[in-house]
């Protein structure tokens, strides 16, 4: 099912640490479409419980969530509260990549007022620790 890009409301999930010492970046969102029936409010809201979602996923492999280590490339919230997620593995060989997009979608769909999660595993632009946040950087001393 395809949908015209003007009928949704898009939360980009940018790099959380892109500065030393600058805390997470929280995903922005884009006003809705004129007509579009999410609201500013129940945009922000959906955005910030589906993020606390996100962050309770984690790659069984390291311990830090998946928002935090900057996996999270996109989050597409339609008007039918839809969501669809982009996200990437820290290598295309990650032995958790049959896994993890069934763990982000079960997070997602348990949001209260979302609908259906749908999760893309892409590969561009390719993860690198300068992704990460200074939270995962400290749980992984990584500095």
């Amino acid at each position: 099912m395809t949908e015209d890009a003007s009928n949704r409301s898009q939360a980009a999930a940018e790099p959380p640490g892109q500065a030393s010492g600058a805390a997470p970046s929280p995903a922005a969102a884009t006003p809705p479409a004129a007509g579009s029936a999410l609201d500013q409010g129940e945009l922000a809201r959906l955005t910030d419980e589906i993020i606390a979602a996100l962050k309770t996923v984690y790659d069984p492999e390291i311990p830090a969530d998946i928002y935090e280590l900057g996996l999270i490339y996109r989050i597409d919230i339609a008007d039918d509260r839809t969501v669809a997620i982009d996200m990437t593995l820290t290598t295309p060989n990650c032995p958790s990549a049959e896994e993890l997009p069934g763990m982000v979608e079960n997070a997602v769909a348990s949001v209260p007022g979302v609908g259906q999660a749908k999760v893309d595993i892409v590969w561009d632009p390719p993860w690198d620790p300068s992704r990460m946040s200074d939270e995962a950087r400290a749980v992984l001393n990584m500095w």
